[in-house]
């Protein structure tokens, strides 16, 4: 099953350039720790059943209390992501603060299966952002599924979107999207949080996690609104990794997603 176009999505945190890849604690990209430089995520549960729930998470600061002082990214304070862990499935959702230190979110995975949370968050004590994650298990058989083979066209709807350029690991690299609609080039995309693109790798067997956004920014006065959207990628090691890119036309947020094989 490839990755599903949504209609909405959530924030998308801005992080300068790109979070995640940067060396969080002794060069561990973001995204493996579910616990880092004294901030906890802490989920209510680990352990659901396919289908819509409401799921709960805090997270808690160096003395264990929930951290109630972050910074806005992105015009969000707690961005959150979840994938499959055979990266054939991805959402990026909306956290509502309670008021209470905790976090809920709607969640519907339809299937049985593992997956992986992500959140980007920039407590005011710490002074930048951080990317903590943590398994869900979902009960129920489930049928494992290959990681898609590389793939450099994707298509979303009416929408055909081409990869280009050669992301590797150690050093930064810049790629470009482009966008077309039904052939034509699309010259008319839409800001959304404040950027024409929003870009989250995941690779492969570890769910290292890299999240990037576009050069330049919408009413800069030299980017424009497509066709093409480039990004400075550096990927964090070897290995397959899968792009979910972001973007917003016609009033609608898409996803789109390739695969890319380094080393």
């Amino acid at each position: 099953m490839t990755t599903t176009a949504r209609d909405t999505h959530a924030a998308h945190t801005d992080h300068a350039a790109q979070t995640g890849h940067a060396a969080h604690g002794g060069g561990t990209p973001g995204g493996l720790l579910i616990s880092q430089d004294g901030y906890t995520l802490a989920p209510d549960t680990a352990i659901l059943r396919p289908g819509a729930t409401e799921f709960r998470f805090r997270i808690l600061g160096p003395g264990g209390e929930p951290v109630r002082e972050l910074a806005t990214i992105h015009d969000k304070k707690l961005h959150f992501i979840v994938a499959r862990r055979d990266l054939t499935s991805f959402w990026h959702l909306h956290p509502v603060d309670n008021g209470d230190g905790s976090w809920s979110v709607p969640l519907d995975l339809p299937e049985a299966g593992t997956y992986r949370i992500f959140t980007d968050v920039a407590p005011e004590a710490l002074g930048r952002t951080l990317t903590l994650g943590a398994d869900l298990q979902v009960g129920g058989p489930f049928t494992p599924r290959p990681v898609p083979a590389p793939a450099r066209v994707a298509a979303v709807g009416p929408y055909e979107l081409t990869l280009d350029g050669e992301p590797t690991h150690g050093e930064g690299r810049r790629i470009t999207v482009t966008v077309r609609e039904n052939g034509r080039p699309v010259t008319d995309l839409e800001p959304y949080l404040a950027a024409y693109g929003h870009l989250v790798v995941l690779r492969a067997g570890d769910l290292a996690y890299v999240h990037v956004h576009p050069d330049g920014e919408p009413g800069d006065g030299r980017t424009e609104p497509g066709p093409e959207i480039g990004f400075h990628i550096e990927l964090p090691g070897l290995g397959t990794y899968r792009l979910f890119l972001d973007f917003k036309h016609g009033g609608t947020v898409r996803t789109a997603d390739f695969t890319v094989t380094t080393g």
